[in-house]
């Protein structure tokens, strides 16, 4: 029994990451990713065509939120996305890894946190453990290995701080393109 939920689950995964991903119907997708994946969008959450994800369950996004085309979205170690967050083309978002100090190089997962009002800029990589501050923004391209600070703008490989924003938001991201 415990095999035949196992290749269900992976039945599902591929049917998700190989056609559903693919079709340009926002409703459709949306549907089964919240039925057949068991995540949790929030109205008028985004997830554009080609966004992968490495399982069910675990990943929350919240409202007016976008992910853009060709992300990678890993909920193993549980993600979660704030309110009018934009995730840029191509962003990977990782919640597993393995333990470099184990001789075995053992497996573990770790939570993603991102808050509101974060802007991720195309191609940036997010690690395990990672939690991104209120109004943050990641820079296009940056590696962020560490925990980011509200307000502040990083970039960089490894990410560093290289700015701050001010703290006054009052913008939706909410946009949905045809056939994206």
């Amino acid at each position: 029994m415990i095999q035949l939920i196992r290749i269900l689950g992976e039945l599902l995964l591929y049917l998700t990451n190989s056609w559903v991903n693919r079709m340009p119907c926002h409703s459709f997708r949306l549907w089964w990713y919240r039925v057949a994946m068991g995540f949790e969008i929030l109205p008028r959450a985004t997830i554009n065509l080609g966004t992968r994800f490495d399982c069910r369950r675990h990943f929350r996004i919240g409202k007016n939120s976008v992910v853009n085309q060709n992300c990678r979205l890993d909920p193993r170690g549980e993600l979660t996305i704030g309110d009018n967050v934009s995730i840029s083309e191509e962003v990977v978002i990782l919640t597993a890894d393995h333990d470099t100090r184990s001789s075995s190089l053992e497996g573990r997962v770790r939570a993603v946190s991102i808050e509101d009002y974060v802007w991720i800029g195309t191609r940036a990589m997010i690690l395990p453990g990672v939690s991104i501050g209120k109004g943050a923004i990641v820079a296009a391209g940056a590696v962020v290995t560490k925990s980011v600070s509200p307000l502040a703008i990083v970039a960089g490989v490894p990410a560093k701080v290289i700015g701050e924003r001010q703290g006054v938001f009052d913008y939706e991201t909410y946009y949905r393109r045809l056939l994206h």
